[in-house]
């Protein structure tokens, strides 16, 4: 059964990344990767929301399965956040190359507590 929740919440996630990161690169005219860097900060928010709920007692494992390994796992890509790095710093846009680590790291990071620090004051 777990395997049908997270293949389930994968069934969402995939075709979400891609979508959203189709529709918010269209909007940059820049070398940097917005739309990966988008679903990065938000799939960090979104698990670190459900880690929260789940360790609050508000969640149960079977969402943790359904919205942090499924959901989130696909929505959020490091290959790609990876590749995108070496492009940029292959092309000689080393600043975005950079920016693009130092941000997504930041960014992945302070979402995810943001997410946890949310759902402690909702449910803790």
């Amino acid at each position: 059964m777990n395997w049908l929740l997270v293949i389930a919440g994968a069934a969402v996630g995939a075709p979400l990344r891609y979508l959203t990161d189709r529709l918010v690169q269209a909007r940059h005219a820049t070398a940097f990767p917005w739309g990966t860097f988008t679903v990065n900060v938000a799939g960090c928010l979104v698990l670190g929301i459900v880690t929260g709920a789940v360790t609050a007692g508000a969640a149960s494992s079977s969402a943790q399965l359904l919205l942090g390994t499924g959901l989130c796992g696909a929505l959020t890509t490091y290959s790609t956040f990876s590749f995108e790095t070496l492009r940029l710093a292959e092309r000689g846009d080393r600043f975005f190359a950079a920016a693009n680590v130092a941000a997504s790291i930041t960014a992945g990071l302070g979402a995810v507590y943001t997410g946890v620090a949310l759902a402690q004051a909702l449910w803790g």
